[in-house]
This record gives structure tokens, sequence and C-alpha cells, in this order.
């Protein structure tokens, strides 16, 4: 079997390991709570907080998977799989059935913030071992806080 090998130090290896594995489940888990509200909200609002929450899911999709091919290319098999994202995730527990829009905005406001302050974490946790990790921090963070910046302005 052929095996991926990283130009990091093992300690190094390890710091960007740890990160970029839980910045994918973090990052999986929000596509999916921001599609399952998406599914279910309801109220005045409901065309633009539905449009608003599928943008969150496409800019989370697409950085797991940004993330997960810069853990492969470290030599780190990245782990998306749903039984890692349930027991890793950051994110708290997500409203069952019908949720009314100000409610919605408010549990991605919550949820984004939790992202959010975890790849803070990152950001400063792999600045030293692996600047091209945390280059892809600083740009999910910066996305992620637009979105936050625009769900607590729904609310407002």
């Amino acid at each position: 079997m052929y095996v991926v090998k990283s130009p990091l130090s093992d300690a190094s290896l390890k710091t960007v390991s740890e990160a970029l594995q839980g910045a994918l489940v973090d990052l999986v888990d929000l596509a999916l709570v921001a599609k399952q509200i998406h599914w279910n909200v309801v109220g005045p609002r409901f065309r633009s907080v539905h449009l608003q929450l599928d943008e969150v899911v496409d800019t989370a999709r697409k950085y797991s998977d940004t993330v997960a091919e810069r853990a492969a290319a470290l030599g780190i098999p990245p782990d998306g799989r749903a039984a890692t994202v349930a027991v890793g995730s950051g994110i708290g527990v997500t409203p069952e059935g019908w949720v009314d829009d100000t409610t919605a905005v408010g549990a991605l406001v919550e949820a984004l913030g939790a992202v959010i302050a975890r790849m803070r974490e990152r950001v400063e946790a792999t600045g030293e071992p692996d600047p091209v990790s945390q280059d892809i921090f600083i740009g999910i963070t910066a996305d992620l806080e637009k979105h936050h910046w625009m769900f607590q302005a729904e609310n407002g």
C-alpha cells in the first residue's frame, strides 16, 4: 500500500493533523446543520433565510473538501464518517422539526460562532508548524465570519 509521506516533522504533523481533522468534522457538521434547518425553516423570512442557509452549506462543503485534500497531501487520512462527525463536532444540538425563521437564524449564529472559535484556535496552532494549513484556516475563518455577520444582521 502506498503511503503519502509528509514534509512536516512528527511533532508538527501531530498538531496540524489534529487541526485539519477537527476542521473537517466541524465543516461537515456545519453543512449538515445548515441543510437540516434549510429543509425545516418556516416564517415570513422563509425565502431569504432558506437561500442564505444554502450559501453556508456551499461554503462548508467547499472548505471541507479543501481541508480533507490538505490532510491527504500531508499523509493524514481524512475522516468525515458520520460517527466521527457525531462525536467530534463543536456544534451544539440542532433544532428538531419545523424551525421558525428567527430561531433558525439564531441557531446558525450559534453554530457559526462555535465553528469560528475553533477555527481561530487552529489558525493560532498551525502558524509555526505549517503556515500553508494556517492560510487555509484563515480563509475559512474569514468566509465563516462573513456568514456569521450576515445571520446576526438578520435578527438585528
